[in-house]
């Protein structure tokens, strides 16, 4: 067993395809638009196989994401090596994004850093 995709509702499906294609270098299909319900999305597909629905509907609600909520926290993405965490939170930050913690080795012996991407939503950068 695996699991699929993960899906997450966002407020600018556009800008947030943007995102996940620049930093994470994604590549989105043609995209879905039902044109009953004004839903839409893209499938964003990963270098190792991960999919990520992201979706867009009218009327949607858009609660304060606090960083110790239930429900899924964050998503991480694995770069390959310490150096390339590096780059890329830098990266990140330079662009505009908080960096919440790292880049740093935990106590469970992750290196990794957390930043809050896009929409509020947290990302982990690990090895």
């Amino acid at each position: 067993m695996r699991i699929e995709h993960i899906a997450m509702y966002v407020n600018d499906l556009e800008k947030a395809k943007d995102f996940f294609t620049k930093y994470f270098n994604a590549k989105s299909n043609e995209g879905y638009h039902n044109k009953t319900t004004d839903f839409r999305s893209y499938f964003l597909s990963f270098e190792d196989g991960a999919r990520l629905e992201i979706m867009n509907k009218p009327q949607m609600m858009d609660d304060e994401k606090g960083p110790s909520r239930t429900g899924f926290i964050h998503i991480a993405f694995s770069l390959g090596s310490e150096e390339a965490v590096d780059i890329l939170t830098e990266r990140m930050k330079s662009d505009g994004y908080n960096v919440i913690s790292g880049p740093r080795t935990t106590g469970d012996g992750y290196y990794e850093s957390c930043i809050i991407g896009i929409e509020g939503n947290q990302i982990e950068i690990t090895v």
